[in-house]
């Protein structure tokens, strides 16, 4: 099955998960843009919801389909949040930040009464660090002392400054992203403790503990449902 097919089958999933009034989080990557296109169309047709955005893009393509937005800071609690993941392991405990959005989509999924992650099946691995680079937010200022410091923490980390074009990759908020090569991460809840604790790091990627349901498509468009005990 395409992309396209698969992409529209997990976005009418998760957009049916959405009730008349709530207030969502909005996502960034791929996927959960296209959820945001299912849930303009939804919009349209009569259903009332208000959408936090997750980064600039979002906000965007939010607008251009129609959901009504607000931003984080004049609402209390989220009634659902939904966003993909780059990697997802058996615990779904997640890594993102491939969008470079990792910061708001953090304070966002922290916000959420529930938080609902949607992917391809093959973002699943058996342990995080498998198959995608650790993404740490840090300052523009001394964030090669910054990588250094990373790099000594003793988990393996290999730090490389995320470009694009020979440009430094800018988030939203101002930040530069350092894309950390590591092994697959034996404890996800010791190394995001270590991370934190480094000056000049503003987040990471690693989400512990806040997904409680994902929703995969496989690539012959099944739908496969798993949730926290």
């Amino acid at each position: 099955m395409d992309t396209a097919e698969r992409l529209r089958r997990i976005a009418v999933a998760a957009a049916a998960e959405v009730r008349d009034g709530m207030l969502l989080g909005l996502g960034t990557g791929s996927t959960a843009g296209a959820v945001v296109r299912e849930l303009g169309s939804r919009v349209s047709g009569g259903l009332r919801i208000e959408g936090v955005p997750t980064s600039s893009g979002t906000a965007a393509l939010a607008r251009e389909v129609g959901i009504p937005l607000r931003s984080l800071d004049e609402v209390g609690r989220l009634d659902l949040g939904i966003d993909g993941a780059d990697e997802i392991d058996p615990g779904l405990n997640l890594i993102k930040g491939g969008g470079a959005a990792l910061l708001v989509e953090k304070l966002v999924a922290l916000a959420c009464d529930d938080y609902l992650v949607v992917a391809a099946a093959e973002k699943r691995s058996p342990a995080l660090g498998t198959r995608f680079k650790l993404p740490v937010e840090v300052v523009p200022v001394g964030w090669r002392h910054t990588a250094d410091r990373l790099r000594r923490l003793g988990f393996g980390l290999e730090p490389a400054l995320r470009e694009t074009g020979g440009e430094a990759v800018r988030t939203d908020t101002g930040h530069l992203l350092l894309d950390c090569a590591v092994a697959p991460i034996a404890d996800p809840i010791a190394l995001a403790a270590a991370v934190e604790a480094v000056t000049g790091v503003v987040d990471h990627g690693l989400f512990v503990g806040l997904a409680r349901r994902v929703l995969l498509v496989e690539p012959d468009g099944t739908l496969v449902r798993l949730a926290r005990p």
